[in-house]
This record gives C-alpha cells, structure tokens and sequence, in this order.
C-alpha cells in the first residue's frame, strides 16, 4: 500500500471513529436506559456477568493451579477418601447464597415491573400485519386513535438508495407521550402473536390476539426512542417498528390539539362546496 493509501485509510478511521463509538455501547451493551425499570435491569445485567465471571475465574483457576500444583512429574500422589463433610456443606451453602442474593433484587425489579396501578395516560396498542394501532384510553389526548406503519422508502430496502440512519426504525405516525408521566400500554393483536419493544424503555411484552397484556413506562427525558416488534409474525415482520417521542407536557398538550383539530379540518374540506 502506498503512503498516500495509507493516509486516506487511516483519515476514514479517524472520521468515522467517533459515530462508531457512539454506537458500541448500542451494538454490545443494553441501550443507555431511561427509565427507572431500564436502569435496573442495566444493573442485574452487570451484576449477574460480574458474578458469573467471578465464579469462571474463581472454578477454573482452582482447577488449573490444583492440575498444575499435583501434577505427576512432581511426584504427586491423589489423595483417597470417599467423603468431606465440611466440603459438601460449603458447596451446597455457598451456590444458595448466590442464587438468594441473584434472586432477591431480580424479583423486585419483575414486581415493579408489573405495577400498572395509577397510571397518568392509558394507550392501548393493537398488533396488526404489519402496523401499529394506538388508541388513548385514558388521560389527556382520550379519544386519539391512529395506525402506525414503516416510513422507510422502498428504494431503501430494495437498494435502489442508501440506507438512511434510521432504516427500518422509522414510521409515519409516532407514539407521543409526556416526560415523567406513568404510561401504562395496553397490549392485543388482531391476526397473530406481535410483541411491542423499546429497548431504552426495558419494556417487551407480547400482544396476543384475543388477550389484553400490560405494561408500563415512565421516561425520565425527553427524545425519540425506537424499537421493533420482537416476535416472528410472518412475512414483514422485519418492517413493523416502534418509534415512541417522548416530549415535554407543553408539546404534548399542543399535539393533542393538532390531532384533535385535524379530523374537523378534514370533515369541513369535505363539506365544502366544489
């Protein structure tokens, strides 16, 4: 290679270096939370490969120093002895602790988790092949109900285009929701098994057809927050995104009102003289 490939190669690594690390933590890590529910589970998913590495390090280097320690060319001899009742006390003891102290703050994230009570806005959400359907059952913007479809041109996803950033993550009518307010969303599908997940959220649940599930979010700031259906239901399931904006109460309430005064713009361009 010569010295000016050289330089172009390594000017493109030092231009695309930031973006890249921008995305790492995306691309081997959960998603940076922003929830309270999110955060957690970020932290169980660190505590329990912090512990699971502890124990590998832990097994196998007492395997590895015991192999190397009483190995044959030293002249070790095995020891011959059928039982250790300190032994097997330690190693029933030790592994229930663990487990015990996995357990205890899992189980309370999972409570929490299912907690829906006293929620500020209720939206149902309506699995369909392959859209989104949102309505709002309860609290302010009661009453809006939209379909929620991928945006993504089609000359993207047949090659025609480059791909854009938000390839496939995109969609035409976004959920918009309020900061800090508790979100509770009704789960169903209308042909097959769907299932609604952000991942900033730490919120996946499934919808199913004939069945109403819940969950729950209370977003801690505000900007666009993207996910997918995360269940297989047929053909373009790959082209069935979620896209939620979480806006301040100010925006919120003037959304409301863009969508309430939308369908009385649209009845009056109809009545209106030809």
């Amino acid at each position: 290679m010569t010295c000016a490939g050289r330089t172009a190669g390594w000017v493109a690594i030092t231009a695309t270096a930031p973006a890249f690390a921008q995305d790492l933590p995306a691309r081997y890590n959960i998603p940076s939370p922003v929830t309270s529910i999110a955060a957690q589970i970020h932290d169980l998913h660190t505590l329990m490969l912090l512990i699971c590495l502890l124990i590998f390090v832990g097994v196998f280097g007492v395997m590895f120093w015991a192999v190397f320690r009483h190995r044959k060319s030293r002249g070790a001899v095995a020891a011959n002895f059928h039982e250790n009742t300190a032994v097997e006390i330690a190693w029933t003891v030790v592994p229930v602790l663990i487990l015990l102290g996995m357990a205890w703050p899992a189980t309370r994230t999972v409570i929490e988790m299912k907690d829906t009570s006293n929620p500020d806005l209720t939206i149902k959400a309506t699995g369909y092949q392959w859209k989104w359907g949102y309505d709002y059952l309860q609290g302010e913007g009661e009453g809006i109900r939209f379909l929620s479809s991928l945006a993504t041109p089609r000359a993207q996803i047949e090659g025609a285009a480059p791909k854009g950033e938000t390839y496939l993550l995109e969609v035409d009518k976004p959920l918009v929701v309020p900061v800090g307010k508790k979100i509770r969303v009704l789960l169903t599908a209308n042909d097959v098994i769907h299932s609604w997940w952000v991942p900033a959220f730490g919120v996946k649940q499934d919808a199913i057809p004939g069945f109403i599930r819940d969950t729950w979010f209370r977003a801690d700031r505000e900007g666009v927050f993207r996910g997918n259906c995360a269940e297989l239901c047929g053909r373009d399931h790959g082209f069935m995104p979620v896209e939620v904006h979480v806006v301040s109460a100010e925006r919120y309430s003037a959304w409301v009102r863009e969508q309430r005064a939308a369908p009385t713009a649209l009845a009056d361009a109809a009545r209106a003289p030809r």
